[in-house]
């Protein structure tokens, strides 16, 4: 009910009602979320989907790198115009401040100022009918987090952390922030899990079960463990995602992408689970009574 109130109050956006919106976050830096964002993006644009990118991490934006997009954003009628990249029969539709700013200028702004672009991003910007909104927000639990739930109190968490025990922690702190903020935690994604070398040995050189972990802690399905694998780091520099190629990562990355797709957010369908529960909670809101739960 929570959930449904803020959606009700909430301020009107460019992103349709239909359009399911994933925000990747994580407790800390460093643990490869933006890497996971564009990748698991562009498994989705595979199945055929048209996927929207907002880079939310507005001091540290990285995507137009990782992706390798370049241009400027051009305006529409007074809105920008997300940059576009065909992904087989998908699409990505992909914002960042890396369209709009130099790529080694320092961007000092205050939590007001990050809010009015996130804002910016999501209110003034033509992102048409999407199928998935994929946010790749920055690490912690502050402005940008708290004024996304705000803005899109819709908005589900995929919360990303390595397999050792302090950043399974703080990974924790991130679903704490989610759900004070009334967003559901859809699922848990461990990065950087084990490591195989030519020779078929296996390594946790991280240690191992911190995703698992969390997830159980969490009573969240593990969406899927991303191998430590040297293709990801090199891919990313070049600005080819592991995930549009062939081998182990992008097997990987095709089946969690499967599994959100079908399993952990699946598109609303008029006879879905989604769709009965925003018909119970009218039913709710008309009588002035309160129901919960959904079968």
């Amino acid at each position: 009910r929570a959930r449904w109130k803020a959606r009700e109050q909430s301020a009107p956006t460019m992103v349709s009602d239909t359009t399911r919106i994933l925000a990747i976050a994580s407790g800390k830096g460093g643990v490869g979320k933006s890497s996971v964002t564009v990748n698991l993006a562009v498994a989705l644009a595979r199945r055929g989907l048209v996927v929207g990118v907002l880079d939310a991490d507005i001091w540290g934006f990285s995507l137009p790198r990782l992706l390798g997009i370049e241009g400027d954003v051009e305006a529409r009628m007074g809105k920008m115009v997300p940059l576009e990249q065909k992904i087989g029969d998908g699409l990505l539709r992909v914002l960042s401040m890396g369209f709009l700013a130099d790529e080694d200028r320092a961007i000092m702004w205050r939590g007001l100022v990050l809010n009015r672009a996130l804002q910016q991003f999501l209110e003034d910007a033509h992102w048409g009918d999407l199928d998935y909104l994929l946010i790749d927000l920055p690490p912690g639990t502050g402005d940008v987090q708290m004024g996304l739930a705000r803005m899109l109190p819709r908005t589900e968490l995929l919360v990303i952390t390595t397999p050792q025990l302090a950043a399974q922690r703080v990974a924790a702190r991130a679903a704490d922030m989610a759900r004070r903020g009334y967003l559901r935690v859809a699922g848990v994604i461990e990065n950087m899990s084990d490591f195989t070398c030519e020779h078929g040995a296996t390594y946790a050189l991280f240690g191992s079960g911190g995703g698992e972990r969390l997830a159980h802690s969490l009573g969240v399905p593990l969406v899927g463990s991303i191998p430590l694998h040297p293709d990801m780091a090199a891919a990313g520099d070049a600005g080819r995602p592991v995930a549009a190629a062939g081998g182990e990562l992008a097997d990987v990355f095709a089946e969690m992408a499967r599994s959100i797709a079908e399993d952990v957010a699946p598109l609303i369908e008029a006879e879905g689970c989604t769709a009965r529960l925003v018909q119970r909670v009218e039913a709710a809101v008309a009588r002035g009574e309160a129901e919960s739960g959904c079968g």
